[in-house]
């Protein structure tokens, strides 16, 4: 009896500590910065958009998730990042991630840097390629430039002779 007692409170402590992990709110890097030795070493969750390069380093890889405000470098085992689709740049917006991980103040392994060592990862929302179009009336504007730039070269050299 007392054995069965037992498991069922560690059943019951795991799915509060579940729960209350599911609803967690995400950091930004603002709030990691400002509060940096209360989160050291500890478990946060944070989420925002892969931006950059994903930089394959072995086993593992760096990817730099920007919360709308900063930048911070995410350090994941390399099958994460299987994950990832888009990564944000003038050519596509990255895919939103969310992360769960480690977060390190100044993390001795990698230079004492700030960054997070993900545990687990989830995409929120994929990204997608931009496609940018010429305004034509920017178009029609250049060429006008163009041609009046053209035109003053021309009389500058006839006026020249």
């Amino acid at each position: 009896m007392i054995k069965n007692f037992g498991i069922c409170i560690a059943i019951l402590l795991l799915g509060f500590w579940v729960w209350d992990a599911s609803y967690a709110q995400p950091l930004t890097v603002h709030q990691l910065i400002e509060n940096a030795y209360e989160y050291d070493n500890q478990t946060v969750i944070f989420q925002g958009e892969a931006i950059g390069e994903i930089m394959v380093r072995g086993d593992f890889a760096w990817v730099n998730l920007h919360d709308g405000e900063k930048a911070l470098g995410i350090w994941m085992p390399k099958e994460m990042v299987k994950e990832i689709h888009y990564l944000g740049s003038y050519k596509a917006k990255g895919d939103i991630l969310e992360v769960a991980g480690i977060f390190h103040r100044r993390c001795l392994e990698h230079g004492a840097d700030m960054d997070i060592h993900a545990q687990a990862i989830r995409k929120i929302q994929a990204g997608y390629a931009i496609n940018e179009t010429a305004d034509p009336n920017k178009r029609k504007i250049t060429l006008i430039l163009v041609g009046v730039l053209c035109l003053t070269l021309i009389l500058q050299i006839l006026k020249k002779k």
